[in-house]
Parts: C-alpha cells; structure tokens; sequence
C-alpha cells in the first residue's frame, strides 16, 4: 500500500542562492534529472500535445536556473523555432548564458521572479504550461488553487513529478553513491514521500470534462500527468 502524501519543507527552498550548499544542490539536480530521463519524458510530453504544430509560448513553473527547460528545447529545437518560453521561479537566477542558449536555439526566453500562483492569478493565455518537480511542494489546498489557475490559461499542461512509491524513496537514499550533497539527499526523500501516486493528480484538476487527462509512472521514478484541453466542437 503507497504511504498517505507527507509535504516536509525542502532545505534548498530556504537556503540562500549563493549560499554554497544550495549551488552544489543544483549541480546535483542537473545530475538527478538526467539519471530520472525527465528532459526526454517531458520533451516526449511536449511533442505528443503538439503534434501539428508546436505552441508559441511555453510556461515553465518552478524553473530554477532554467538550464532543465533548455536541455527540454534542445531536444525540440531542430523542428521547433521562435517559441517565447516564460521562465517562472521565486528566485532570479537564470544566467545570461542560459538565456543566450535558448536564443541560440531560436526561442525567446523570459525570466519572471515571482510566485506561481499570484503569476497565474495575472495571466491570460498560455499554449502550453510545464512543470519539473515542482507540484509536490504544494499542500492539497495550495495545490487545487495552482492547477486551477494553469487550467484557466493552459491550452495543455505538462508535469514531472516524483513517483510516490517504495522503489523511489530506496532510490533517494542511494544518491550519496552519485556524489549529491547533503542538502539534495534530504530533499530527494523529503520530495519522494510528497510525491503522487495513482490518480491523485487527475482528482485534483478543475472540470475534467473539458480536458483529455494522462496520469501514470514515466520509468522508473517519475509520475507523469497530462492535461490537454478538449477541442471545442465548431
């Protein structure tokens, strides 16, 4: 049976950004992603919603330094070009060389410091909303509150967010064998156990009948969701 979900507070949500721990956690993150395949997951997401032609501009909650979004657009850039992708954190901490990537690629970044859910409040429209372990952060209340705002602007909504399951909580406490820092060994467990099982994220989300829902483990570590909005009939 899959422990009831438990949000503990993260210690890089509370370090300082210079703080050193907190930029070695980082670097571990970029390590932990690729170990996950969650640039190839949410990449593979992004391409089955937008299979005619790609979406104009991309929201990406919780974005840190931004460099996981850029290893998503490397992977999409060979068929998708001048996509406006808006880079949403609380933090400012997206180099000037991360954005010269992206306009490298041909898309055009935006970096906005600020809640997500006082962002969303104030946002129109948005093709396509992403986010990259960031959900399970939120309380049941908090979380109902962010995903009714994506599905107020979203046309689709992509998530990665860890898998709550026995598999992944051993999985997290074997990352001192991939050289992860104390602060990102805490934070692992601590994101595994608020992470999503089943159909918890399907049961969170405002008026389902108005949207195609995916909700399912994405390898081994990873609980994908889906939202796309359905086509209104003409």
């Amino acid at each position: 049976m899959t422990a009831p979900r438990r949000v503990d507070p993260e210690w890089l949500d509370v370090l300082s950004a210079t703080d050193p721990r907190a930029l070695r956690s980082r670097r571990d993150l970029k390590l932990i992603n690729a170990w996950m395949l969650q640039t190839g997951i949410m990449a593979r997401g992004l391409r089955d919603q937008f299979v005619d032609q790609p979406p104009r501009t991309i929201i990406d909650l919780g974005a840190g330094d931004g460099t996981f979004m850029l290893s998503v657009a490397r992977r999409l850039a060979p068929r998708w070009t001048n996509i406006a992708v808006t880079l949403l954190d609380r933090q400012d901490i997206v180099s000037e060389a991360t954005l010269a990537a992206f306009r490298g690629l041909q898309w055009r970044p935006e970096t906005i410091a600020m809640d997500a859910i006082d962002f969303l409040e104030c946002s129109t429209d948005a093709c396509a909303v992403t986010a990259n372990l960031f959900l399970h952060h939120f309380e049941r209340d908090q979380l109902q509150h962010l995903l009714a705002g994506i599905a107020r602007i979203a046309q689709a909504f992509i998530a990665c967010e860890p898998r709550r399951a026995s598999l992944s909580l051993l999985a997290s406490k074997m990352l001192w064998a991939l050289g992860c820092n104390d602060v990102s060994r805490h934070d692992a467990a601590v994101s595994v156990r608020a992470g999503f099982a089943g159909c918890e994220l399907t049961g969170h989300w405002p008026d389902p009948a108005r949207w195609v829902l995916y909700e399912n483990s994405a390898w081994l570590f990873t609980h994908l969701f889906v939202a796309r909005r359905k086509a209104v009939p003409q």
